[in-house]
């Protein structure tokens, strides 16, 4: 007939962390993943712009 209060309170806060922490560790493995693509990325794009740029008619000004 009596229902505990304060353990209904820290039922929904123990839930409630629990969806906090499955987002985090859902965050964190996916973290690694895109720092791989964008340094990727960053890499390929450099590597590139210095190609262009020892190609082009500006590094030849600079010389």
């Amino acid at each position: 007939m009596f229902c505990n209060p304060k353990a209904a309170v820290l039922h929904g806060k123990s839930v409630g962390f629990a969806a906090q922490n499955s987002r985090f560790r859902n965050a964190k493995s996916k973290l690694a993943f895109f720092k791989e693509i964008i340094f990727t990325k960053l890499r390929l794009l450099s590597s590139s712009m210095l190609g262009f740029l020892e190609t082009s008619s500006y590094s030849r000004i600079s010389r």
